[in-house]
């Protein structure tokens, strides 16, 4: 059985890496994922939100049984010294909604998990509340679903917009159950000039975070965790990761 799961909020995150992996789908609490494995690792894209990836969550333990959980995919810099493509694995992770705190153990720095995707006031706010260095929307969820049920949690996020980039207002495209309305999300910028400028530098900030999202995990899959302080993931895994990471094959925007 897979021994490290792996949360994300959209495939386009991540698909330099899973390309070639095995995938089948798993049914939990009504929805349908798609689930990726490859070796000791598996792979599942929640949706966007926190209520999406505590669903995903718990739908990896309950269907892999993993030692470890890890979030992963993109974040919005809160600390001017970040830049796009810089990959943080967070030593805190803190919950903006009630202010939980999960102590990682391992990396540094604060990551704050937002309702809301964070502007530049927001982002501004909650490094002075919380002296966070970065903001995303799942991991705080991941790590209070991977607390639950006694499981080790881990984060990777890479950077798509520095502290001071202005995001298009994105919240309304996104569904209850965590999907992007893309197509409406598309419609909504080609009719508002003054957005393509915005929407194109958004799109190249993914995709290179994407592409560097991809290599940390790939090397985060080489370390030995594990209780038994065995590598949890196999040589050969970890290799093909790397190896369609450094392709940049099948690299998407969100």
């Amino acid at each position: 059985m897979p021994r490290i799961a792996i949360i994300a909020a959209m495939e386009r995150e991540v698909e330099p890496l899973i390309g070639s992996w095995k995938v089948r789908t798993i049914d939990h609490s009504g929805r349908r994922y798609r689930l990726f494995e490859n070796g000791d690792a598996a792979l599942v894209c929640g949706g966007i939100g926190a209520e999406a990836a505590r669903r995903a969550t718990e739908a990896m333990i309950r269907e892999v049984s993993p030692v470890r959980v890890i979030s992963v995919g993109f974040a919005g810099a809160l600390d001017g010294s970040l830049h796009v493509g810089q990959v943080l694995e967070p030593r805190t992770v803190i919950n903006a909604a009630d202010g939980a705190r999960t102590e990682v153990g391992l990396g540094e720095g604060i990551l704050v998990s937002s309702a809301t995707v964070a502007g530049k006031e927001q982002k501004d706010r909650l490094r002075k509340a919380y002296g966070a260095t970065a903001v995303d929307m799942e991991a705080a969820a991941v790590a209070q679903g991977a607390d639950a049920r006694g499981v080790e949690f881990g984060a990777l996020k890479a950077i798509s917009d520095a502290a001071d980039f202005s995001l298009p207002a994105m919240d309304r495209f996104v569904a209850d159950d965590g999907r992007f309305h893309s197509a409406s999300f598309a419609c909504h910028v080609a009719l508002r000039p003054w957005l393509w400028g915005t929407t194109i530098a958004l799109a190249r900030n993914s995709a290179k975070a994407s592409r560097a999202l991809c290599g940390a995990i790939a090397s985060y899959l080489e370390r030995p965790f594990g209780r038994d302080g065995a590598c949890p993931v196999s040589s050969s895994a970890a290799a093909d990761a790397a190896s369609r990471v450094s392709t940049g094959v099948g690299i998407g925007n969100r």
